[in-house]
């Protein structure tokens, strides 16, 4: 039989696997009453259980071990994805009870730092027409973009299948793109808890899960760009529904000087469900969104030339899409 069958086999496996042990977290979450209860922040109503993400994480680490020691991927890229399990036990924790910034910070930081080392760091950026070389210290502020992906996908998880759908698109179109079976692996685990997290949720996420699908973007995306099989820009440009939004919103509250620590509703999707849509209007929006953010991709994949408009025009795009929140519930 083809590879391709058993490829078949292997991601019906883990959409059900995850599809099961999300049963089981959730059944676990109810009897130990780890509810999320609705508040004047929260865009759900009915009290719903959490920590969801603990599946996704379970079945995705069980893959990426069976994986490497099956010869299938790179020492240095399960390092770089095993590196979140400090993420993952900090983020869990959190769900079950509350923990200091400083620690959940701190855990994040040591996890970016170290999937970096194992990498080798991001050695240079395909803007298309030039390659540019980066020099060491640089990739400090990569750490700080791995920073800001685990948080901003953790802020943008708010409403029923929008952070599940946001994942599954990443990365089936990473696959796509790099023929990784890793990356629809992924897409795979995340589709079965979407089963679960679809409009109505039956659980949510949670930090844990959030966070680490940020974090794992991040690191394929510079390991894509490290080995020369996709540009690091790319990653970026599909999950500009979500990075665009949320550092829009950050810098729009700080302008109107306000305490960033503070949990808020100002995102365009928690304002777009403030207006009245339902959170699978607000999700097929977002499909609409990505939909064009993918013929951009597909563009800067095949004309060189493409790739750093198609970079700022993504921008521009998700704008457009805060810009309608705007109308439908202003920014105050």
């Amino acid at each position: 039989m083809s590879s391709n069958f058993y490829q078949i086999v292997l991601v019906a496996v883990l959409v059900l696997a995850t599809v099961f042990v999300t049963w089981l977290v959730r059944f676990w979450a109810i009897k130990k009453s780890i509810i999320d209860i609705p508040n004047e922040r929260s865009s759900h109503t009915v009290p719903t259980p959490r920590g969801g993400g603990l599946a996704i994480v379970v079945v995705w680490y069980t893959f990426l071990t069976f994986a490497f020691f099956a010869g299938h991927m790179p020492t240095q890229l399960y390092l770089a994805l095993m590196s979140s399990i400090v993420l993952a036990g900090v983020s869990f924790i959190d769900d079950i009870r509350n923990l200091s910034p400083r620690i959940r910070l701190a855990s994040q930081l040591v996890s970016a730092v170290l999937a970096l080392y194992f990498l080798g760091g991001l050695q240079s950026i395909d803007l298309g027409f030039t390659i540019l070389k980066l020099p060491v210290w640089t990739n400090i502020l990569v750490v700080v973009a791995i920073l800001w992906a685990i948080n901003l996908f953790n802020f943008l998880d708010g409403i029923d299948g929008y952070l599940g759908m946001e994942g599954v698109f990443v990365f089936v179109t990473l696959f796509l793109f790099t023929h990784d079976f890793n990356t629809l692996a992924f897409a795979a685990v995340i589709a079965g808890f979407l089963v679960w997290n679809w409009p109505k949720a039956k659980i949510f996420c949670g930090d844990i899960g959030s966070t680490v699908i940020g974090f794992t973007i991040m690191v394929f995306g510079v390991n894509f760009q490290n080995t020369g099989q996709l540009s690091v820009l790319v990653p970026l440009i599909l999950s500009g529904l979500f990075w665009v939004d949320a550092s829009l919103t950050l810098w729009r509250r700080f302008r109107n000087k306000e305490q960033l620590s503070i949990a808020h509703r100002k995102h365009a999707y928690q304002r777009f469900t403030q207006a009245g849509f339902s959170h699978r209007k607000v999700v097929l929006l977002g499909v609409l969104v990505n939909g064009f953010l993918l013929l951009i991709s597909i563009g800067g994949v095949h004309w060189e030339f493409a790739l750093l408009p198609g970079y700022l025009l993504h921008i521009g795009i998700v704008f457009l899409f805060v810009r309608q929140a705007d109308k439908k519930k202003a920014f105050e």
